[in-house]
């Protein structure tokens, strides 16, 4: 696995750092960011998609999200800066 660094949140502390990568042989996206609270995880678990379990793992805090999934994410970036303005 080769990951091309792609950006660090610029507001982060130095010892907080939401970052992004690209993995070049599947291109995948890789996220590093903070863990929900209990609340959150417990609503993202009640909302899962169909057929899943009703569950996250306590050691899901780091992402992979498939190439596939990038017109999802770009939507929900898109929504999320929409929402910041």
């Amino acid at each position: 696995m080769h990951l091309q660094f792609i950006g660090v949140d610029p507001d982060s502390d130095i010892d907080e750092s939401p970052t992004a990568w690209v993995d070049l042989e599947n291109a995948d996206i890789v996220i590093q960011s903070y863990t929900a609270n209990d609340a959150t995880r417990a609503l993202c678990a009640l909302n899962n998609a169909p057929g899943h379990g009703q569950l996250i793992p306590d050691h899901e805090s780091v992402i992979r999200v498939p190439a596939r999934l990038v017109p999802i994410l770009r939507e929900a970036c898109d929504a999320a800066e929409r929402a910041k303005l």
